[in-house]
């Protein structure tokens, strides 16, 4: 495309800490191998045309066009936030190419608003910082597209590098990079069900946690003390999504101490912990996942969790370099369904 401007963001995996970006938490998100491009050509008339080599036909949108559902829409959205902020004058041309795939819980919509946000700097010449990006892309998802999401895909997509976890504090956008392990791989598998964002469920988990918050009168659950929760006079459904956000924030920090240490026993505890949390108390797994998780377990991981909004997607297990391969082949003769997606580790991500 001539006169293009082009950028990349990765797919992203969360090592653990699910549904606390909204609640005032930690999250520890990895960047994957798996990612996309975005080559855009700015336009003077209010058109937005997308290619992507994941659909037959080119979509043809308008500026003014509310999002409806369809594959385009975070590009719309990306497009109109690029010039709200001063990156685009118009529209823009543009061609997606992407290796994460869609309904995966990996970010595939982040990446591809960071991709074309990062685009527009480029062609407008804007002097946004990552963070402010990220930022921006959280509006796209949340605005425009109506996705309740917090901040974690953004911040990772726009600013975590191969090799390292991202200790974010989604409250102050405050953040880490760690070191992966070197001894061992974090493998992303496919449980074989898709998932949207959009598709009322992790809305109305969001919708629990605003009533809870307002219960006690905070923004910050994962800040709350077990015993504070545990104590209160609260809807079981309530207390339930309380008890997540604040063990899922302390497994976080266990996990962040873990990986510093080179512990791997404790990050993998921290993980199958997060699972059942998830599972249990944020009610957000489902029977095939949940055999999937039971099944990487049982076959040598150190520990496997459901990653990302829950409803469908991937796991993620901490896995020994040296047994991945014949674990994965076990696991997949298990789960025909599954499929691999990507390992990842502290040294070059050993994609297999």
């Amino acid at each position: 495309m001539a006169d293009a401007f082009s950028a990349k963001a990765p797919g992203r995996v969360n090592l653990i800490g699910e549904h606390t970006d909204y609640n005032g938490g930690m999250v520890l998100p990895a960047a994957l191998s798996v990612g996309l491009a975005v080559a855009l050509s700015p336009r003077d008339d209010d058109t937005v045309a997308v290619t992507s080599g994941g659909y037959e036909a080119p979509a043809i949108r308008n500026l003014s066009d509310d999002a409806v559902g369809e594959w385009s829409d975070p590009v719309v959205g990306a497009v109109r936030e690029a010039k709200n902020i001063g990156l685009l004058n118009g529209g823009a041309t543009l061609d997606v190419q992407s290796s994460i795939p869609e309904g995966s819980g990996l970010s595939s919509s982040a990446a591809l608003i960071v991709a074309i946000l990062k685009a527009a700097r480029a062609a407008g010449g804007g002097t946004q910082s990552d963070v402010e990006l990220a930022v921006a892309a959280r509006r796209v998802e949340n605005d425009y597209m109506g996705v309740p999401c917090g901040i974690m895909d953004q911040m990772a997509v726009a600013l975590a590098t191969p090799g390292t976890a991202m200790a974010l504090d989604t409250k102050h956008l405050e953040y880490d990079l760690i070191p992966l392990p070197i001894s061992h791989e974090l493998v992303v598998v496919h449980s074989g069900l898709t998932r949207k964002l959009t598709d009322g469920r992790y809305a109305a988990r969001k919708v629990e946690c605003d009533a809870t918050k307002a219960h006690f009168g905070t923004n910050d659950l994962c800040l709350l003390q077990v015993e504070q929760i545990e104590q209160e006079e609260l809807d079981p459904v309530a207390k339930r999504r309380a008890l997540h956000c604040a063990t899922e924030q302390a497994r976080v920090w266990t996990a962040i101490d873990a990986l510093k240490a080179g512990d791997i026993a404790a990050l993998g505890q921290a993980m199958n912990e997060s699972h059942i949390s998830m599972r249990d108390l944020f009610e957000m797994s489902l029977p095939e996942i949940d055999a999937l998780v039971a099944s990487a377990q049982e076959l040598g991981a150190a520990g496997a969790r459901l990653t990302g909004g829950g409803f469908g997607g991937c796991i993620v297990a901490c896995v020994a370099k040296e047994t991945r391969e014949a674990w994965l082949e076990q696991l997949l003769a298990r789960h025909p369904q599954a499929g691999f997606i990507d390992a990842i580790s502290g040294e070059a991500n050993g994609k297999a």
